[in-house]
C-alpha cells in the first residue's frame, strides 16, 4: 500500500494524509483491500505531478481562456447577425447551458480530481473507448496553433513585417512559458488575466460614457439603436422566421465565445487541495464570466448599430472590433491600440492553453495505457515535459498562415476546434449522468459527494440536450438554398465524424464495453475523499475581501 500515515518514513507526492495511523486504520476497515488498491492505482500518476496551483491561479487561468477574441473582436459579427436584443438573449441562453456544464464538471471533478478531467472521467464512468476518442479529438484541437495565425494578423495593425517573424517570436514565447513548471505558467496567465479584467472594466466605463453623452460634442445615445435599426436582425429569410434564424445562427457563434470554461478542472492533478480549489474557482469564475459578459454585451448593444458596415466585415485586428468602432464613432483616439495589445495577450493565452490542454490530455491517456509510457515522464518540477515537447512540435504549423492558399485550408481545421468544444460539453454531461446512475445503483446519494450544487441533479440532462442540439444545428445555413459552402459544412460537422472514427477504433483496439452503473468503481473515489481530507478556506476578514477580485 503506497499511502502512508504521518509518522512513517515515506509519503507519496501530492497527498494530504490523515493525521495519524489510527485514523488510517479506522478508515481502511470501512473499505476492502481491493478498493484501497484501486484508489492507489487511480491516483498513482496524479501524484507524480506538481501541485503548485491554487484556486487563485486556476480561476484566473480559466478567465484568461474565456475572455478572448470572441468578446473583444467577434462580438461585432454576432451583433450584426441577430441585433441588440437577439445578442443579449443569446448570451443569456447560452450562458445557462454553460453554467449547467460547469456544474456537471465541478461535481464530478471534486469527487475525482484528475488531469485532463472529463477525458479521464469518460473512461472511469462510461467507456475506455469514449475517453480515448474525446482525448484524441481534444488533443488535436489543442495542438493546432491557430492562435499564432491570429497573432500574425493582430500584429499587422502596427507592422508590415512578414507574419512568419511574429509566428517565430510568439511561438518561442509560448514554448518558454510551458517549459519550466506549471506555477510559472499560472503566474504569467494571472498577469494576463488582470490586464483583461482591467480592459473589461475600462470598456464598460467607456461604453457608459459614450451612451450617456459624456463625450464632448456627442449626443446621448440611450436606447436609440434598439429602435433604429431595431431590436432584431433578420438572416436567411424575411419576417419572424428570418429573425429567429439570425438569432439561432448567433447562438451557435456565442457558444464559442464561452469556450475555455471547461478548462477549470483540466489541471486538477497539479492543484493544491484540488477539490476545494475547483469548487471555489468554478463558482466564482462562472459568476464573473456571466456577469461581465452580459454587462458588456448590453452596453455594446447600446453604442453600435447592428447594420454598421465595419462590424459586418471584421478584419481580425482591433480596427474591426465593435468596441473600437464605437470608440471611433465617438471620436476617441489611442484606445484602439490598447485593445489590440490586450487582445494580443488573449491570443498568446490561447496558445499557452493549447499546449497545457494537449500535453495534459496526452499525459492522462498515457496514464491509462492508451498512449506510450514515454509521455508519463516528468521533470523535477513535476512537469510532463515529454508531452509538452510533443505538443510544441506542432507550433511550426503556424507558418501555414503566411501563405494565403495554405491558410484557407488551415482555417478549416481551426474551425473544427469550435465543434470539438461542443463535443467536450456533451462528454462532460454524459460523465455527470453516468456518475449519478452509478451512485443510485450502488447505494450512494448526492449527499455523499464532497461538493454539490442545488441544480446539480438536473444539470446533466439540460446541458446534454442543448449541447447536442447546438452541435447538430451548428452548420444549418449550408442547408438553406443558396447558402451551401463546403468549408462551413466541413468545419461544422467533421468533429462528429472524427470522434466516431476514434471511438470505433478504440472499441476495436481495447475491446471495451459500456460500463454498467454497478461496474463503475465508486468506492475507491470515496475512499480517497476521506483519506485526503482538505482544510476549509479561512474566512475573509478586513482587506482580505479585495481578493474576491481575482481569488
Amino acid at each position: 500500500m503506497s499511502i502512508i500515515a504521518k509518522g512513517d518514513k515515506e509519503q507519496p507526492l501530492n497527498i494530504d494524509v490523515i493525521a495519524d495511523a489510527s485514523d488510517v486504520e479506522s478508515l481502511n476497515s470501512k473499505y476492502s483491500k481491493q478498493d484501497i488498491e484501486d484508489a492507489n492505482e487511480i491516483f498513482h500518476y496524479e501524484n507524480k505531478l506538481s501541485s503548485k496551483l491554487n484556486a487563485r491561479l486556476i480561476g484566473m487561468i480559466t478567465l484568461v481562456g474565456v475572455f478572448g477574441t470572441g468578446l473583444f473582436l467577434s462580438s461585432g459579427g454576432t451583433l450584426h447577425t441577430t441585433g441588440p436584443i437577439g445578442m443579449l438573449l443569446g448570451y443569456i441562453f447560452v450562458g445557462s447551458v454553460v453554467g449547467a456544464s460547469q456544474v456537471c464538471q465541478t461535481e464530478v471533478a471534486c469527487l475525482y480530481p484528475a488531469t485532463s478531467s472529463y477525458v479521464t472521467h469518460a473512461e472511469h464512468f462510461v467507456d475506455k473507448a469514449l475517453g480515448f476518442a474525446i482525448g484524441i479529438v481534444s488533443t488535436y484541437s489543442a495542438i493546432v496553433p491557430g492562435e499564432l495565425g491570429a497573432v500574425s494578423v493582430l500584429m499587422t495593425y502596427w507592422s508590415d513585417l512578414s507574419p512568419a517573424i511574429w509566428v517565430t517570436i510568439f511561438g518561442a514565447i509560448v514554448i518558454a512559458t510551458n517549459c519550466y513548471n506549471v506555477k510559472w505558467y499560472g503566474e504569467i496567465e494571472f498577469f494576463f488575466g488582470i490586464l483583461k479584467l482591467l480592459l473589461c472594466a475600462g470598456l464598460i466605463l467607456t461604453g457608459l460614457i459614450i451612451d450617456l453623452g459624456g463625450v464632448p460634442g456627442q449626443e446621448r445615445l440611450g436606447f436609440r439603436y434598439w429602435k433604429d435599426p431595431g431590436p432584431f436582425a433578420g438572416r436567411y429569410a424575411t419576417g419572424s422566421l428570418g429573425k429567429f434564424l439570425g438569432f439561432w445562427k448567433a447562438v451557435n457563434s456565442i457558444v464559442y465565445a464561452f469556450g475555455g470554461v471547461q478548462t477549470i478542472a483540466m489541471l486538477a492533478g497539479e492543484t493544491e487541495y484540488p477539490r476545494r480549489a475547483i469548487h471555489r474557482a468554478a463558482k466564482r469564475v462562472f459568476i464573473r464570466v456571466f456577469s461581465i459578459y452580459i454587462l458588456m454585451i448590453f452596453i455594446l448593444s447600446l453604442i453600435v448599430p447592428y447594420d454598421d458596415e465595419v462590424i459586418a466585415k471584421p478584419n481580425g485586428t482591433a480596427s474591426g472590433s465593435p468596441w473600437v468602432r464605437a470608440i471611433s464613432l465617438a471620436g476617441i483616439k489611442v484606445l484602439p491600440h490598447i485593445i489590440n495589445a490586450i487582445v494580443l495577450t488573449s491570443a498568446l493565452s490561447a496558445g499557452n492553453l493549447g499546449i497545457i490542454k494537449g500535453s495534459r490530455t496526452i499525459y492522462a491517456l498515457a496514464s491509462k495505457k492508451q498512449l506510450p509510457k514515454v509521455f508519463l515522464k516528468v521533470n523535477k518540477h513535476g512537469l510532463p515535459y515529454v508531452a509538452v515537447t510533443f505538443c510544441s512540435l506542432f507550433i511550426p504549423l503556424g507558418y501555414m498562415a503566411v501563405n494565403h492558399t495554405s491558410a484557407n485550408v488551415f482555417s478549416w481545421f481551426q474551425n473544427i476546434t469550435s465543434s470539438v468544444l461542443l463535443c467536450d460539453w456533451i462528454i462532460i454531461a454524459v460523465n455527470h449522468i453516468s456518475l449519478h446512475r452509478a451512485m443510485k445503483a450502488q447505494g450512494y446519494t448526492r449527499k455523499d459527494l464532497p461538493y454539490t450544487f442545488k441544480v446539480g441533479a438536473y444539470a446533466g440532462y439540460y446541458s446534454l440536450f442543448f449541447s447536442v442540439l447546438f452541435l447538430l444545428t451548428g452548420g444549418f445555413p449550408v442547408f438553406i438554398h443558396g447558402y451551401w459552402d463546403f468549408a462551413n459544412f466541413f468545419s461544422a460537422y467533421f468533429a462528429i465524424v472524427l470522434a466516431l472514427v476514434f471511438f470505433i477504433f478504440g472499441k476495436l483496439l481495447f475491446k471495451t464495453k459500456w460500463l454498467k452503473p454497478s461496474e463503475v468503481k465508486l468506492k475507491p473515489l470515496f475512499y480517497d475523499v476521506e483519506l485526503r481530507t482538505e482544510p476549509q478556506f479561512r474566512k475573509l476578514k478586513g482587506w482580505d475581501w479585495i481578493a474576491l477580485l481575482w481569488g
